[in-house]
Formats: C-alpha cells, sequence, structure tokens
C-alpha cells in the first residue's frame, strides 16, 4: 500500500472511530508503528487529527488555529516551534496552541486557565505523547537545551526525572508543583 493510500486509509478509520491506537492502525494496515506514526504526522500537520496518548483522534472542528503556519511558531514567545519539546493545549473552543516548550506551555496555560481542556507534552528522552497532568517536570537543569528560561524539560516517570537531575542538576516538579511554581515566577 502507497504512503498517499495509507494516509486515506488512516482517515477513514479515524472518521468512523473517533479514537484509535497507534498499535490497532499498524496491525489493520500492515506496516510498522513508526512507519504509522509517520503517516500521523501530516495528519496532525492539516489539523485533522490530535495525538493522544498511545493514539490519535479526530479533530473536533479543524480550525486556522491547526493549520502549519500556525503551528510552527509559538504561541506564547512566537519562536520556532520544535516538536521535540512542543507543549499542546487543547481549548474549550476545539482549538489548538502549541508552544515552543514546557515553560511556554505553563505560563500560557495559566494565562488561558480554565480554557484548556487539556495540556499534552512529550518525554524528553522518548518523545512519547504525555498528558501534562501526569508528566515530570526538570526545572533549571544545567545543560542549555531549550530556549526559554527557566528551562524545563519533561518526563514521564519520576524515575527517570531524577535520574536526569543527577547527571544534570535540576529540581524535579509534578504538575501542580510546577504550576504553583510558574505562578510565583509570574510574579516577580
Amino acid at each position: 500500500m502507497l504512503r498517499i493510500e495509507r494516509i486515506e486509509r488512516i482517515k477513514e478509520i479515524v472518521s468512523k472511530k473517533k479514537n484509535v491506537k497507534i498499535s490497532e492502525l499498524s496491525k489493520e494496515l500492515k506496516v510498522s508503528e513508526m512507519t504509522i506514526h509517520r503517516d500521523v504526522k501530516q495528519l496532525v500537520d492539516e489539523g485533522f487529527v490530535v495525538k493522544t496518548f498511545g493514539g490519535i483522534s479526530l479533530a473536533q472542528t479543524p480550525t486556522i488555529q491547526n493549520h502549519e503556519h500556525h503551528r510552527d511558531k509559538c504561541s506564547l514567545c512566537h519562536r520556532p516551534v520544535n516538536d521535540r519539546f512542543a507543549y499542546q493545549l487543547i481549548l474549550t473552543n476545539d482549538h489548538i496552541e502549541r508552544t515552543c516548550c514546557a515553560h511556554c506551555g505553563i505560563l500560557r496555560q495559566l494565562q488561558l486557565q480554565d480554557q484548556v481542556v487539556k495540556a499534552i507534552t512529550y518525554d524528553f528522552f522518548t518523545g512519547t505523547t504525555i498528558s501534562a497532568h501526569v508528566a515530570y517536570f526538570v526545572m533549571d537543569p544545567s545543560v542549555q537545551i531549550t530556549c526559554c528560561q527557566p528551562q524545563i524539560l519533561v518526563f514521564d516517570s519520576k524515575d527517570n526525572a531524577d535520574k536526569f537531575v543527577k547527571g544534570f542538576s535540576g529540581k524535579v516538579h509534578n504538575y501542580h508543583e510546577m504550576l504553583d511554581m510558574m505562578k510565583e515566577f509570574l510574579k516577580c
């Protein structure tokens, strides 16, 4: 099956089911999960689907906000967005805002408050999509990786965050602690 055919088939499946796991698509289309991830990236960029933990969901209402020219700039600082560090905010009006890093994502989340339905980010080590609510955040590591200060890196487990801190310093916070820390940062 050609890539274009796979993408059309993925669109059909997601339109019908609304939510689907990457592993299901891989089995049904008889290709690797990595191939599915590459195909899905195009659909995410088009605003047709949004990434979820382990899968994808049909975007509620594709909007101009989801088009690529809005996706490549941080909604807070307007720097280029590197997918590896991106922090996505799914809003009540079905728009998706992307920021260049967890620092900007959390600040923007604090600005939008109740308009945010879900925050999604990526594990620093694996690139796995994770809900920010279950993530662990390392603030101020000694190594300069992202663009904004104070620098914040995201991990899917406390164990991985603690291991990173042993080698590169910083302080580990859970989601709620990180929100509180950034509220204090805004007061400065």
